[in-house]
């Protein structure tokens, strides 16, 4: 396989530090999170704020900013509200204008910067509530059911999995670089 400027050379790819087998089902689910969060982060690297707020398939709003900010809101949701059994705070990027993160005004550096220090506030919050929760502990959902906290870890695995998918497409409408 050849460098084609989105593929990483071998040793330079910040998800292969530290990699082998894992040993256990924290340090797998974990180990799998951080990967995606990573790529995510990898997906907007060396953009733009017109780059990252350009929409890749319309009428789909989606955007690499815009995926920053809902992964914010995810975070936020499931290690703070539901983690945390703190549903009384106001959930990010809530109102109708916003669309769960995926719309936002016209992107500036200061949008972008404001965006991106929410996202890795929520992640590294998100990290401290999973590095002291058990993953057999259940708690209450949104609709009211009960969960592990090892299925809100699957489902944050699920979502960010998902997502960059989107930011693989986005990637390459922007600049056609794909993969990794």
């Amino acid at each position: 396989m050849s460098f084609d400027g989105m593929w990483l050379p071998a040793g330079e790819d910040p998800r292969e530090a530290g990699t082998g087998p894992t040993r256990g089902e924290r340090e797998c689910l974990v180990g799998y999170l951080e990967h995606y969060r990573t790529t995510l982060a990898l997906k907007c690297d060396g953009l733009s704020a017109e780059q990252l707020a350009t929409k890749a398939v319309p009428p789909s709003n989606i955007s690499l900013l815009g995926l920053v900010r809902h992964m914010a809101r995810v975070e936020h949701s499931w290690f703070r509200r539901v983690i945390e059994e703190r549903m009384e705070i106001p959930r990010l990027f809530r109102g109708d204008d916003e669309d769960a993160g995926f719309t936002f005004p016209d992107a500036d550096d200061d949008l972008v910067r404001a965006s991106y220090e929410v996202w890795e506030q929520e992640v590294a919050h998100a990290r401290e509530v999973l590095d002291r929760t058990d993953l057999d502990k259940v708690v209450p959902t949104v609709d009211g059911e009960e969960i592990e906290v090892r299925d809100v870890v699957v489902h944050m695995i699920e979502e960010y999995a998902r997502h960059c998918g989107h930011a693989d497409l986005v990637r390459e409408v922007v600049d056609g670089r794909t993969g990794q």
